[in-house]
């Protein structure tokens, strides 16, 4: 590689993340060794993705024609050689060989920049699909980030004294850390626990990994060298300490500091936050700014059976699995089947004597073509070094993740079948998957009737298939669907009377997720408390970020933020990001040091929430889910498209906000 285009900073070479000891790389330090290596790794690499590297090195756009016209992307699939002919990918990989040997040798990218409308062609191109035009903004801006050309944030100028604290230290608290240090900004980080990494430090049962593509689930400002398409629990909690040391927010992270209240000082205009240390110690912290990173799952819940006091094995949640524990040949009581269970079953199910799952009902479930599956070394050479190959494969990923689902997931008020489907689009999902389970379980067709839902598909959280319907066909594995009477001393015993003997009881039944910042109490102007105004269980924030009565107080992943079509949470946080550093830059250009959100502004934001929801799939009767609060408001989900809200978070407004001056910071 020329050590002077990597001093200079050249964008198009992008990061260049060590490998990590699970894959030897060639060295592509020599131009030799470059044409070689590159011609192994184009060999492999992702056709479609290729195509468009082509268009961009070249500026031939005759790469975006026939007969180079890739099939439709189906489900989550990478569809890596486009279904074209082998002698049509073979003309493909020795051009791209060839252009990115000239591009290393120092020509320039011919189109480094495409304009609104080629962006949006060469993306449907490589879906073969349809992409409209008004995308072309985010895509362009999307594809700026992925080859390293956003340019850095420039500092702030806080009054000074101004200080921000942040709650929590996991995916969203080192994101917001991370940005506020390159704004200049003095922050802290207060976290409860031991060490950073949030839901990834607690979250370590076998088989917990992630359902988003690692390279969509990594932060745009630090790009990584993944060794898994889908990453394992391991590799995202070091990623994250490895984002925190680098850009150095360790040292402003204060472990085993768990904030207990929050509270608005009217006089002085900012907020007090009392701390309680592991030891017992308690603190007192002020700033001027508050940013609650404590995310949406947390705490977890354990049912309150009866009996279970009584229990004589070892119970517990799945965030609390003991480190060490063996469950070889001990018979085990799964308790739920969700996202967790889905991950937990089929890694200890060789290993146990008997495994007995009790599902409250069944889940949709999509292929998951690349579990487990590593990133070829050759490919991750490419990743590494060729910024425009990682920027497009992961401008791929966000469409199949992201966007293109959401217009199937309206309801059509005509459609007939209304409880098992909600339009002609999800009812051909309901058959695809369908078939995919009677594949999967083989001759159990005894299992039908337990494993397929009778709701429509993607009502509930989405889950991918790490193998769960293999595992239930298995000799020494009990799907139970009967509710849970009691529990025994050495027993499960069911509504229907039949007692299973286990040994241990894992809890994989989820969070309180409905109730947002339940963990420390937040009080704000005229003395109003946070859980009041939500009335505990609805939750509301406009953007999911700000509440009025709560000056310069934000929540990152709050209410109506999750991604329910598809989509990372990063990317959600990022962009609220955004939008809080443009709230900071206007309101320091003008003096100012606060901003409340308007109540009629905050109405109105939820009337929106709550009307685009009533035609969306996540508010159809046919089944429960915990995106919505007993009230059967949804809480959790956001009910825009991801560009939309984009959009709603590019730059923030300050005619939305109550602002003030505070004449004196310390």
């Amino acid at each position: 590689m020329d050590p002077q285009r990597i001093a200079e900073g050249d964008p198009c070479l992008g990061g260049t993340d060590q490998d990590d000891g699970s894959g030897q790389a060639p060295d592509p330090d020599t131009s030799a060794a470059w044409d070689v290596t590159i011609h192994q790794a184009v060999a492999v690499a992702n056709i479609p993705t290729l195509l468009m590297v082509l268009v961009q090195l070249t500026g031939e756009t005759r790469w975006i024609e026939e007969p180079y016209a890739v099939s439709r992307t189906r489900g989550m699939a990478d569809n890596d050689t486009g279904d074209l002919p082998p002698e049509l990918q073979q003309q493909i990989r020795g051009a791209a060989a060839e252009a990115l040997v000239r591009w290393h040798s120092g020509d320039e990218v011919a189109i480094p920049r495409p304009d609104p409308d080629l962006i949006t062609r060469m993306l449907a191109w490589s879906m073969g699909d349809r992409v409209p035009v008004e995308y072309g903004e985010f895509l362009q801006e999307e594809l700026a980030v992925g080859v390293g050309e956003r340019a850095a944030p420039a500092p702030l100028q806080a009054p000074g004294g101004f200080r921000v604290v942040v709650i929590g230290a996991g995916i969203s608290g080192v994101a917001a850390c991370a940005r506020f240090l390159r704004l200049g900004l003095d922050v802290t980080v207060l976290e409860k626990s031991d060490d950073l990494g949030g839901v990834w430090r607690e979250n370590h049962y076998p088989g917990a990994g992630v359902d988003t593509p690692s390279h969509l689930y990594s932060f745009s400002f630090a790009p990584h060298d993944w060794s898994q398409y889908f990453a394992g629990r391991d590799e995202i909690h070091a990623y994250i300490q490895t984002v925190a040391a680098e850009h150095g927010v360790r040292e402003h992270v204060r472990l085993g500091c768990e904030v207990t209240r929050v509270s608005y000082d009217e006089q002085r205009s900012r907020w007090t936050i009392e701390t309680q240390g592991i030891d017992g110690t308690t603190g007192v912290e002020s700033a001027d700014l508050v940013i609650s990173c404590v995310g949406a799952f947390n705490p977890p819940v354990v049912p309150a059976l009866p009996g279970l006091g009584d229990f004589q094995g070892r119970a517990f949640h799945s965030t609390q699995w003991p480190q060490g524990l063996s469950l070889s040949g001990k018979r085990v009581a799964l308790i739920g089947n969700g996202a967790t269970a889905m991950q937990v079953a089929p890694a200890i199910a060789d290993q146990v004597e008997r495994l007995t799952i009790f599902q409250r009902s069944p889940q949709w479930v999509q292929p998951f073509e690349k579990f487990k599956q590593k990133v070829p070394d050759a490919v991750r050479l490419l990743f590494r070094e060729v910024p425009l190959y990682r920027a497009w494969y992961r401008l791929r990923l966000e469409w199949i993740f992201h966007d293109k689902l959401y217009r199937s997931l309206q309801r059509d008020p005509d459609w007939a079948d209304c409880r098992t489907a909600i339009n002609k689009a999800n009812a051909g999902h309901r058959d695809y998957f369908t078939e995919y389970i009677r594949q999967e379980i083989g001759d159990r067709t005894d299992l039908l009737d337990k494993v397929v839902p009778d709701y429509p598909p993607f009502g509930k959280r989405m889950l991918l298939d790490n193998g769960w319907f293999r595992t239930v066909t298995k000799h020494n594995v009990d799907l139970v669907t009967d509710a849970i009477a009691e529990v025994r001393p050495h027993a499960v015993v069911t509504s229907e009377g039949d007692a299973f003997e286990v040994d241990a009881l894992v809890f994989a039944t989820g969070f309180d997720v409905v109730r947002f910042i339940s963990t420390y109490e937040v009080v704000g102007r005229d003395g109003r408390r946070l859980r009041d105004v939500w009335d505990d269980i609805d939750c509301r924030a406009y953007l999911g970020l700000a509440v009025p009565g709560f000056p310069n107080f934000f929540t990152l992943y709050g209410p109506n933020t999750q991604t329910g079509h598809g989509g990372s949470l990063i990317h959600t946080v990022e962009a609220q990001i955004d939008y809080i550093e443009s709230l900071l830059c206007q309101l320091f250009e003008r003096r100012l040091t606060s901003v409340e959100c308007r109540q009629a502004v905050y109405d109105d934001y939820a009337k929106r929430v709550d009307d685009m929801h009533a035609g969306l799939i996540w508010s159809h009767p046919a089944m429960s889910t915990y995106y919505r609060n007993t009230h059967n408001r949804v809480v959790v989900i956001n009910p825009f498209r991801n560009l939309d809200y984009w959009h709603m978070t590019r730059r923030a407004d300050l005619d939305d906000y109550i602002v003030d001056r505070r004449e004196e910071v310390s």
